[in-house]
């Protein structure tokens, strides 16, 4: 099988079993192999060619190259999978070595400060992502269907689980989103099912249409310099709010039910703030260095 060819098929099912975001990343990627190996058979790709293309975006960032590496590795693993291929040359090939650094985590204050700036509807937008601590994707499709004001719960879907089926987990509402919900629901447009929805020019169209919001991230800059904080985007409020939840006795596990995490490891990463058995750990060990330091003196 030729690569083009190849590539068309993992991003028809990328398309089809993934979030829009993943495959415009997967588009923005693919385009840049095609145009370097889009005339050759898939095997014929060699692993000192790509370890070189690797090593190459490597010179932009290490992040870079890894994640080029990881989007390439599925590619070729999905052709072995449909028996296009026998081996993948990406099979031996390692990740580059990335320094991980500790994410900022906003304040409320400063979370207060840039939603207090925005308009209305942007607030509204704000708050359902700070008070449901969902993915921005879960929040730009949610319809009203998935909206219980009665019971004063939310439906979030969300592709990241196993096998990139839309999932579904309810979240209550909070007291404050409960508010906004209801205001919302009120004034809503009946015509549109989607709590938060746009009109907006399609370039490949070229006409204007009514839809749900896609990327938003732009103004996200704008209000935190208007504010004097520091940049962060939609996804620190999910940090921030796992974050408070633990510093207030929340169990790991309900905050991974909330977040919609598979896995335990990936909810611990989102947590950052320092919990009671860290701080006793610490002062634990400062007694007992004192202790030690101050009995190898006494025996002397």
């Amino acid at each position: 099988m030729d690569f083009l060819t190849l590539v068309n098929y993992r991003l028809d099912h990328v398309k089809a079993y993934n979030s829009e975001r993943h495959y415009k990343e997967y588009l923005y990627m693919a385009r840049r192999w095609v145009e370097k190996w889009g005339k050759l058979i898939a095997n014929q790709i060699s692993q000192q060619a790509l370890e070189t293309f690797i090593l190459d975006r490597g010179k932009i960032s290490n992040f870079t190259a890894n994640k080029e590496l990881r989007y390439l590795r599925a590619t070729f693993n999905f052709a072995k999978q449909k028996k296009w291929i026998q081996e993948s040359p990406l099979d031996t090939l390692t990740f580059l070595p990335v320094e991980k650094k500790v994410k900022y985590v906003p304040s409320s204050q400063d979370i207060d400060k840039i939603i207090a700036l925005a308009d209305l509807d942007t607030q509204d937008y704000l708050w359902a992502i700070r008070e449901t601590m969902a993915r921005i994707s879960e929040i730009n499709r949610l319809t009203w269907d998935d909206i219980n004001l009665e019971q004063k719960y939310v439906i979030l879907y969300t592709r990241k689980k196993k096998g990139g089926h839309l999932t579904p987990r309810r979240v209550p509402m909070t007291n404050n989103l409960f508010k906004i919900l209801s205001r919302r629901f009120r004034e809503r447009d009946s015509s549109k099912e989607w709590v938060f929805w746009h009109r907006y020019f399609s370039s490949k169209d070229k006409e204007w249409k009514v839809g749900p919001y896609q990327e938003r991230k732009k103004f996200m800059r704008t209000l935190c310099k208007k504010a004097g904080v520091k940049y962060f985007r939609f996804h620190a409020l999910r940090h921030a709010g796992a974050s408070i939840m633990e510093n207030n006795n929340v169990s790991i596990g309900t905050i991974q039910k909330i977040l919609g995490h598979e896995n335990r490891s990936t909810t611990e990463i989102y947590l950052h703030t320092l919990g009671d058995a860290d701080r006793v750990a610490i002062e634990t060990y400062e007694r007992a260095r004192k202790n030690s330091h101050t009995d190898s003196h006494t025996k002397k």
